[in-house]
Parts: C-alpha cells; sequence; structure tokens
C-alpha cells in the first residue's frame, strides 16, 4: 500500500522512507569518499533522484536498489572528479616548478648549450643506476610518489625502497658533482 502511495507522489511516504534510510545511505557513500559533508550531498542527491524517477520504481525493494546504485554512481563520479582534480593540480605544479627551474637557469645565465649538456648528464646519471635504484628514484622524483606506493607499486619491502632511493642520490651526487651547483638551482632536492 505504501508503495503505491510513493509511486503516486505521496510526500508523506516518501518523508517516511527519506527518514529511515538517509543515515544508511549517507554511511554507505562515507565508506567510498571519507567526505561526511559531501555524503551527505551524495544521499540527499540520490533521494531527489529518487522521487523524480519514482514512476520507474517497479517494487518496494526497487527503492533501496535505486538508492544504492544512484549513490554509488555518485560516489564513482566525485572519486572519478577528485582524480582529474589531482592530476591537474599535480600538473599545475609540475610546470610551476619547470617555470621555476628554467627561471634559476637563466639567473645563472646558460646557454642553450650548456643546457642540453647539464640535461644529457642528468639523463645519462639516472640511467646509469642499477634497475632498481633507477625505478625507485624515477617514481619518487618524476611521478611524485610517496614511498609507500613505490613499495606497493614495485612489490617490495619500504626499507627496500628507502635503502634503494638512499643509493640512488648518493650515485648521482657522486656523478653529477660538477653540476651541484647548478642541480640546487635546478631544485632536484639530491
Amino acid at each position: 500500500m505504501e508503495f503505491l502511495l510513493f509511486k503516486a507522489g505521496n510526500a508523506q511516504v516518501f518523508e517516511k522512507i527519506f527518514k529511515s534510510n538517509y543515515n544508511k545511505i549517507t554511511g554507505f557513500c562515507n565508506q567510498f569518499i571519507f567526505d561526511l559533508d559531501k555524503s551527505k550531498s551524495i544521499a540527499q542527491e540520490s533521494f531527489l533522484k529518487l522521487w523524480l524517477n519514482r514512476e520507474k520504481v517497479e517494487t518496494a525493494n526497487g527503492i533501496y536498489s535505486f538508492l544504492y546504485t544512484a549513490a554509488r554512481t555518485e560516489c564513482l563520479n566525485y572519486l572519478r572528479h577528485k582524480n582529474i582534480e589531482g592530476k591537474y593540480h599535480q600538473k599545475s605544479i609540475e610546470e610551476k616548478e619547470f617555470l621555476l627551474s628554467h627561471d634559476i637557469l637563466n639567473s645563472f645565465q646558460l646557454n642553450e648549450m650548456e643546457f642540453s649538456e647539464l640535461e644529457e648528464a642528468i639523463k645519462k646519471a639516472i640511467e646509469e643506476l642499477p634497475e632498481r635504484c633507477r625505478e625507485v628514484f624515477i617514481k619518487s622524483r618524476f611521478e611524485g610518489k610517496k614511498n609507500r606506493e613505490i613499495a606497493e607499486d614495485l612489490g617490495i619491502a619500504l626499507k627496500s625502497v628507502e635503502t634503494n632511493m638512499t643509493r640512488a642520490l648518493k650515485f648521482l651526487r657522486k656523478s653529477l658533482s660538477e653540476y651541484l651547483t647548478i642541480l640546487i638551482a635546478l631544485l632536484l632536492h639530491l
């Protein structure tokens, strides 16, 4: 009986469904996105979609399926958006770092040939690293990954990541010692 009233647009029945399920849907969302305010917002959006599409719901159990599916979809959309924002933010930081590095190099009044020579020396030194050290260094310095992420990516212990990074930095310091002043200016943090 309540289901038919709901489908017919009875606001009191809808309010009852809302009150008895809002916290469940909010909790469900929060398991994915870990942001209570956004979870509440997504839960509300899910109920709004339910209300607007109530005539499409076929059974009483369909109400709950609809709510969880709508909430899940919104959570995934939110996470995708955050991921894109994160990539954009990372790219923006990398561009600013590049411009800053370039400005610092210009302040040293390096010509293109000296800059190319420096770039080539850095590439060569990185290529000469032992394979695991090179992988760890690239993931850390060029991909911006944390040690724990690197360990998971490569399937190695966290301590192994730290050891390889120390080894890589020591090797690069030695290999690039004649360029050290410029490298510091490039903010490689060796």
